[in-house]
């Protein structure tokens, strides 16, 4: 629709008259008393004009104007040419303005409204019909049609923008600029874009906390192969609405812009120190991730440096768990991060005070233990929630738009039991413990990875490599460089040995047992190489990559 060949419009317009209908009433009361006391005019709806009055502000009701009254238990009250025809005609256009008033119908110069408050109606979960109850229309469509014509009409949608309207006013004869009057369509686009979207969202799944509900997972062989079933389906389209939780300092790097959007404070809490940073956030979700993996498990200690694990180590004790860890590599933990799962002790809080760290992360601490980790103040203390959390994707950027795939979810305490062992001799109870405690420790390694372990510690961890070999002879260099032993250990590898050196090379280095998806074409050879060995298997069936 192209727009009509008209004058210019003014910088600055008057407020002389003004409709106002939210449903959140904070400061309602008395941006109604600066209106009225700039001689403004103001129409209203249903509660809110009752608040108005209830705060002595004259109003009249929007029934009075349109002639019509409000009908089917206010769900139409404003949809009415008197009300949008007053918003949305053009005051430099002759021909909007013969029909105003061939019609009786005066301009509304500012729209003061908020919508039904949908996702607090919806989260927790909410029935299609409360959901539906709670599905704005007048107000989206007045808020809509103030912003579409911002050349002549403010739209207000945030009570905190009140003052600075009013103060405005004031300031300038009863006047608004042109500047205002945009930047408040550009909040009320935003408003009715993230309003629309949520109620989308809900739709579009269970609903539940105004989020669509993942499909139906299928098998771990239909993953393995990518399934194709209409319950695997993505959505046609994927939408993005987080508020702006904070702007960081930058971002990966120094030159870099970076906010944080959504909302993780029922996740984590800074209880000391400076506000995360984009690397102390990308970190700190990586920590809790792989603590999720143990959260039912003994006394567990993670050390992490650039969103890998150093080592991880569990133990009757905290302390204990953290010194297995940190033996992994006595080097890499300085500035890392310690993730534990359990609350914080004192005598645990000591061992990881010899070592600077940067973020230390538990679900609690113990009494005096926070004071005493307060006295270093370069560094962060963070208390988190270690349920594993309820993301619904995984997003990342890419050339020409957004990745999105189901988030690879913590093991089921039961995993063991799906694998598939295609060796002749079968793990021993203490290699299937410590299978379980390697797999869960490479699935939060960067590909290619490699972790050997024994005995509920790790030994070595191969990270990010190129070649699977390389992974496996870092790992083992780390280990030997803190010296320990590998005699008897197990090994982890995220995704198939493409080729049975892989496997020899962990059983030179003193392996017994090994844990891999399987799936490769040269498996058999793989399978015979450890049979060879003595080298027990267990195929999982499932690939853990991590790019």
């Amino acid at each position: 629709m192209s727009a009509k060949d008209l004058p210019a419009p003014d910088d600055r317009y008057p407020v002389r008259r003004a409709l106002l209908s939210v449903s959140d009433k904070a400061g309602l009361a008395d941006f109604g008393r600066r209106l009225d006391a700039l001689g403004v005019e103001l129409l209203s709806t249903g509660g809110t004009a009752r608040a108005l009055r209830e705060a002595g502000v004259p109003v009249t009701d929007v029934a009075a104007v349109t002639g019509f009254p409000e009908i089917l238990d206010g769900r139409v009250k404003s949809l009415h040419p008197a009300i949008h025809g007053g918003i949305l005609a053009r005051r430099t256009d002759p021909d909007d303005l013969n029909q105003l008033r061939e019609h009786g119908i005066g301009t509304i110069d500012l729209v003061a409204v908020n919508l039904y408050p949908f996702r607090q109606a919806t989260a927790g979960g909410a029935t299609d019909a409360v959901a539906a109850e709670n599905v704005d229309i007048g107000g989206p469509g007045m808020l809509r049609a103030a912003a579409k014509n911002f050349a002549f009409v403010a739209a207000v949608v945030d009570p905190a923008d009140y003052g600075a309207v009013a103060d405005e006013l004031d300031a300038h004869d009863g006047t608004l600029s042109m500047a205002t009057r945009r930047r408040l369509a550009a909040t009320a686009f935003a408003h009715t874009a993230d309003y629309d979207t949520a109620i989308a969202a809900f739709f579009a799944g269970d609903g539940e906390d105004g989020h669509p509900a993942a499909s139906p997972l299928p098998s771990a062989e239909g993953r393995q192969e990518g399934g194709d079933t209409e319950a695997d389906a993505m959505p046609a389209t994927f939408t993005v609405d987080l508020p702006k939780a904070d702007d960081l300092r930058y971002g990966e790097n120094p030159h870099q812009r970076a906010a944080l959007y959504g909302d993780a404070s029922d996740r984590y809490e800074v209880l000391w120190g400076k506000a995360l940073s984009f690397n102390n956030l990308i970190d700190l979700t990586a920590a809790l991730d792989l603590v999720a993996e143990f959260g039912g498990g003994p006394p567990t200690v993670a050390i992490l440096k650039h969103t890998n694990p150093c080592g991880v180590g569990q133990a009757k004790s905290l302390e204990a768990a953290y010194h297995k860890a940190f033996a992994t590599d006595r080097q890499s933990p300085f500035g890392g991060i310690v993730v534990v799962n359990r609350p914080l002790d004192r005598a645990t809080a000591q061992a990881i005070d010899a070592v600077f760290t940067e973020i230390i992360i538990a679900p609690a601490f113990e009494d005096g233990v926070l004071d005493f980790l307060q006295q270093k103040a370069n560094r962060r203390l963070v208390r988190a929630d270690l349920a594993p959390a309820r993301t619904q994707w995984n997003v990342r950027s890419t050339a020409g738009g957004l990745l999105v795939q189901d988030p690879d979810a913590p093991l089921a305490a039961d995993v063991g039991e799906q694998w598939t062992v295609p060796t002749e001799r079968r793990p021993t109870e203490r290699e299937w413990a410590d299978l379980d405690f390697a797999w869960r420790v490479c699935k939060h390694v960067k590909s290619n990875a490699i972790v050997y372990a024994r005995d509920g510690a790790t030994l070595g961890i191969g990270a990010g490599q190129m070649s699977r070999i390389d992974a496996s002879e870092i790992a083992v260099a780390k280990g030997a460089k803190s010296g320990l032993d590998f005699d008897g250990c197990v090994v982890a590898s995220d995704a198939f040995f493409p080729f049975a050196d892989g496997l020899e090379a962990a059983a030179e280095a003193g392996a017994t047992a090994a844990v891999q998806p399987g799936g490769s074409v040269r498996d058999d050879e793989v399978i015979a190489a450890a049979d060879a060995r003595g080298v027990a298997m267990a195929f999982t069936g499932r690939r853990h990559f991590r790019h």
